[in-house]
């Protein structure tokens, strides 16, 4: 492998995030600085998509998500949230009739929040906010919003459902927490993407890096959102970077949450090898993202089909079962990347 310096992962939640703590592990092994961690330099541009205003706070549930876990202080049981949280304040909130009884903010994970809104109301941008917070949590890597301004993931739903008619937008976060994507859905809407411009930092990190990663998250609703940014698609699409993907589909199921109800509303089949079409083949007519896609070994039968479409494809072992499992299939998306 050529030597690395740079490497750059476009990233959503659960997924994006373990996958990152796993290439992190790698990379700490792999191009030791001799002070514990990694001469090579990661940038993480997080989806912001999710982001909402709730009881007067700013919350960025992907951003904590991804800090939280290369911090430390993720709760590993749900993927999401601090660990050893307690709910008191939630629960008088709700005792006001207020916030959402189906999104319920934990008392540690509310002090991010409330430090956060303090920072952006004294007039910080969301890169300056999240770096602050970082400083505390020192997640080995350099996190950076898709964007400063705010950009909403909205769900145009498609059957009435308690006080929505068919047709309402409603914010992806409820549609995905409290429907469990079990509502019908018709199409997802960015609000505010207009208007919305890459932060600083994510256009260079994406044209300057030696590899660029989309990791196992959800390729519509988070790596899509990214994408959706202007000018970030075409970053990705003229940088010199090997790009390659991992694949967050498994035998023809989501590897975690419901990515398969977000594929099927754009009309991409639930599979490895659809998901990876979906991003298509960065050097063709049809100016696609990746160079390379990792397959789970269940879907081995997908690599020469992806060969043909222009994408050169590995079956590996997928599972993120643990911090070394996922180091592993890091090192398997740099081989690739430099094949």
């Amino acid at each position: 492998m050529s030597e690395l310096q740079r490497v750059t992962v476009l990233a959503g939640g659960v997924g994006g995030a373990r996958f990152t703590r796993g290439l992190l592990a790698h990379l700490e092994d792999a191009y030791p600085d001799g002070t514990g961690g990694s001469r090579v330099a990661v940038t993480v541009v997080v989806n912001t998509g999710d982001d909402m205003t709730l009881n007067g706070l700013r919350v960025c549930p992907d951003l904590d998500t991804v800090m939280y876990t290369l911090g430390g202080g993720i709760s590993e049981e749900q993927g999401w949230g601090r660990d050893d949280e307690s709910r008191r304040v939630s629960g008088e909130i709700a005792a006001y009739g207020r916030g959402w009884d189906w999104f319920t903010l934990g008392d540690l994970d509310l002090g991010t929040h409330i430090v956060r809104t303090e920072l952006l109301r004294d007039g910080a941008t969301l890169s300056e906010a999240t770096e602050y917070l970082c400083r505390r949590w020192k997640p080995a890597a350099r996190l950076l919003p898709m964007s400063d301004q705010p950009v909403e993931t909205q769900v145009r739903v498609g059957e009435a459902v308690d006080e929505h008619p068919a047709g309402a937008l409603i914010h992806f976060e409820e549609w995905w927490v409290r429907y469990r994507a079990h509502v019908p859905a018709t199409e997802f809407v960015q609000r505010g993407l207009e208007q919305a411009t890459a932060a600083p930092g994510v256009i260079e990190a994406i044209l300057d890096a030696d590899v660029v990663i989309l990791p196992p998250s959800n390729p519509v609703v988070s790596v899509g959102t990214i994408l959706n940014v202007p000018g970030i698609r075409d970053a990705v699409r003229q940088t010199a970077a090997h790009v390659v993907g991992v694949s967050p589909i498994i035998g023809g199921a989501a590897v975690r949450g419901m990515a398969d109800a977000c594929l099927t509303v754009i009309g991409v089949e639930t599979s490895a090898q659809g998901v990876g079409l979906h991003y298509g083949a960065r050097r063709t007519k049809s100016a696609g993202l990746i160079d390379g896609w990792l397959v789970d070994e269940t879907d081995a039968d997908a690599v020469p089909h992806l060969a043909e479409a222009g994408i050169r494809a590995r079956a590996v072992p997928l599972w993120m079962r643990d911090v070394p499992a996922t180091a592993r299939m890091a090192a398997d998306a740099l081989e690739l990347a430099f094949e």
